[in-house]
C-alpha cells in the first residue's frame, strides 16, 4: 500500500500536466478514487479550481488515504488562496508519505503566503534535507529569510540557487536586493548586472541598477 501511495504522489508532484484516462468532457463519469483524482487534476491544470476540488474531494471520500488526491487538492486550495485548507491537505500528505520533499515545499509555500515565515522556513529546510539539490526550494527559503530580514542566510540560499542554476536571473536579482539592504552596493550592482546579462530587457532591475550606481557615485 505504501508503495502504491508513493507512486501516485510522485506522479502528481513530478509533472505539471498529466495525461489522464478520462477526458473532462464527453466521456463516462469516473467511478473510482483514481478516476475522480485524475479528472480533478485535469480540472486543476485547466485552472478550474472549484471543479478540481469537487472531484478530488470525491476521490478522498472513496479512498481517505489517497495522498495524490490530497496533494492535488492542496494545490487547488493554494491557487484559490485558501491557505489554511491547503496546509491541512499538505499535512495529510506528509502524514501518509513522510519522505516526499514536494509536500514539505508546498506546505512551506502556503505558510509563506500566510506570512508564517518560521513554519515556512522549517518546511523548506525539511524539503532540502530530503532533496538537497533543489534550487526552487533554496529560492523559496531565501525569500522567507529575506522577508525576516535575515539577510546573510538569504544571501547564502540565493547563492546556492546560482550554484545549481547559473542562469537564474531571479536568484541574482534577489541576492542583489539582499546585498543592497546590507548596504553592499558593489555586490548588489554586480548581481543586477548579471541579471541583465541573462535578461537584457528587465526594466525593473535596470531601474534599481541605475539608482544604485547613482548612489555609489555620490
Amino acid at each position: 500500500m505504501q508503495k502504491k501511495m508513493r507512486f501516485f504522489l510522485c506522479k502528481v508532484i513530478a509533472i505539471t500536466v498529466l495525461t489522464v484516462p478520462y477526458a473532462v468532457w464527453g466521456q463516462a463519469a469516473p467511478t473510482t478514487a483514481e478516476g475522480f483524482s485524475n479528472r480533478g487534476v485535469e480540472y486543476l491544470n485547466k485552472g478550474d479550481f472549484d471543479r478540481a476540488i469537487a472531484d478530488l474531494t470525491q476521490a478522498l471520500r472513496l479512498d481517505p488515504n489517497f495522498p495524490a488526491a490530497y496533494y492535488a487538492r492542496g494545490n487547488a486550495y493554494a491557487d484559490k488562496k485558501d491557505f489554511d485548507r491547503a496546509i491541512a491537505d499538505f499535512t495529510e500528505v506528509i502524514r501518509l508519505v513522510p519522505n516526499i520533499a514536494g509536500a514539505y515545499y508546498s506546505r512551506g509555500r502556503a505558510y509563506a503566503d500566510k506570512k508564517d515565515l518560521d513554519r515556512a522556513i522549517a518546511d523548506f529546510t525539511e524539503a532540502l534535507r530530503l532533496d538537497p539539490n533543489n534550487a526552487r526550494t533554496y529560492y523559496a527559503r531565501g525569500n522567507a529569510y529575506a522577508d525576516k530580514e535575515d539577510l546573510d542566510r538569504a544571501i547564502a540560499d540565493f547563492t546556492q540557487v546560482i550554484r545549481l542554476d547559473p542562469n537564474s536571473d531571479r536568484a541574482y536579482g534577489e541576492r542583489g536586493f539582499a546585498y543592497a539592504m546590507k548596504g553592499d552596493l558593489d555586490r548588489a550592482i554586480a548581481d543586477w548586472e548579471a541579471v541583465l546579462r541573462i535578461d537584457p530587457n528587465d526594466a525593473y532591475i535596470k531601474d534599481f541598477l541605475e539608482k544604485a550606481r547613482q548612489e555609489r557615485g555620490r
